[in-house]
């Protein structure tokens, strides 16, 4: 029996890649009824939600941003009808934490946004799906977002962060709190807490994280090092997961609740988006 689809897309996603690509759900959903939504900045998703009927499945296409937006806009009630992912974005970690590789799946997104850690940070309160970057990844986020009103090429944040690492980025001290228990840092160069396992387009910050556990926990990455190019040399090895072998320089805690504090204000990134002059956040999951 064919079903009908609406399919949601964020035509700025992939740097503009999206209003072309999305078109391969024909070829995927062939033999359905295929409706095409571009989703302008104030789209209402709970508004949409509810109008949809029964016998109606939704396809929501876009990055990880596009993902964080729909889950702090909708409520587990509004998740009662079939709800997919299809990812087009330029990073698409939530994808690759799901299914290992880089390939685009279709995927039941329901099951995977029901119980979901939520971060503070500067009054705000929201969801994240992948992880919280704080520290040098933030600065990335912060100097790309500069060099995106410039310019219409893509960001390169590798390029950014061997560049902040070799002579820009300046490091801090950390305390760190997981369920209670106080950890104290000095040269922490970022303080990240995950529920995936993977971030900024591919780096796979916490190996061992995993969201698909009954009893869910968050872990932190504490990456320290004093200089400059040893630093570097063992952050490169973080898009393999490697890093974490060098066990002096980058710590992962596990736990429900997490506060870190830093002893001067940096930038923040959650699921990508910045914020700024952060002194401090905390993240839980129940």
């Amino acid at each position: 029996m064919n079903a009908k689809y609406s399919i949601l897309y964020n035509p700025l996603s992939g740097n503009k890649t999206a209003k072309k690509e999305v078109y391969q759900l024909d070829e995927i959903l062939s033999g359905n009824y295929l409706t095409y939504i571009e989703m302008t900045e104030d789209f209402d998703y709970k508004k949409f939600l509810k109008s949809v009927t029964n016998d109606e499945r939704v396809v929501l296409c876009g990055g990880d941003g596009t993902l964080n937006k729909f889950i702090n806009e909708v409520d587990e009630e509004d998740l009662d009808k079939p709800t997919y992912y299809f990812p087009l974005g330029s990073g698409n970690d939530f994808n690759r934490d799901i299914f290992g590789n880089t390939e685009k799946h279709l995927l039941k997104l329901n099951d995977y946004i029901r119980t979901l850690p939520v971060v503070s940070v500067k009054g705000i309160r929201q969801k994240f799906i992948n992880g919280i970057g704080y520290g040098i990844d933030g600065y990335c986020c912060e100097v790309g977002d500069e060099l995106r009103k410039t310019t219409t090429k893509p960001i390169n944040y590798t390029a950014i962060a061997v560049k902040g690492a070799l002579l820009k980025y300046k490091k801090t001290n950390a305390k760190v709190t997981v369920d209670g228990k106080e950890y104290n840092y000095k040269n922490v160069w970022l303080a990240a807490t995950m529920f995936g396992r993977f971030y900024g387009g591919g780096m796979m910050a916490a190996p061992s994280q995993d969201r698909k556990k009954e009893d869910k926990e968050l872990s932190v990455l504490i990456f320290r090092g004093r200089g400059r190019i040893r630093p570097l040399i063992i952050f490169s090895k973080i898009f393999t997961g490697e890093h974490i072998k060098n066990k002096k320089n980058c710590i992962v805690l596990t736990g429900k609740q997490i506060l870190v504090e830093f002893d001067q204000p940096r930038a923040l990134q959650i699921d990508g988006e910045t914020v700024k002059d952060v002194y401090s956040y905390s993240a839980k999951i129940d």
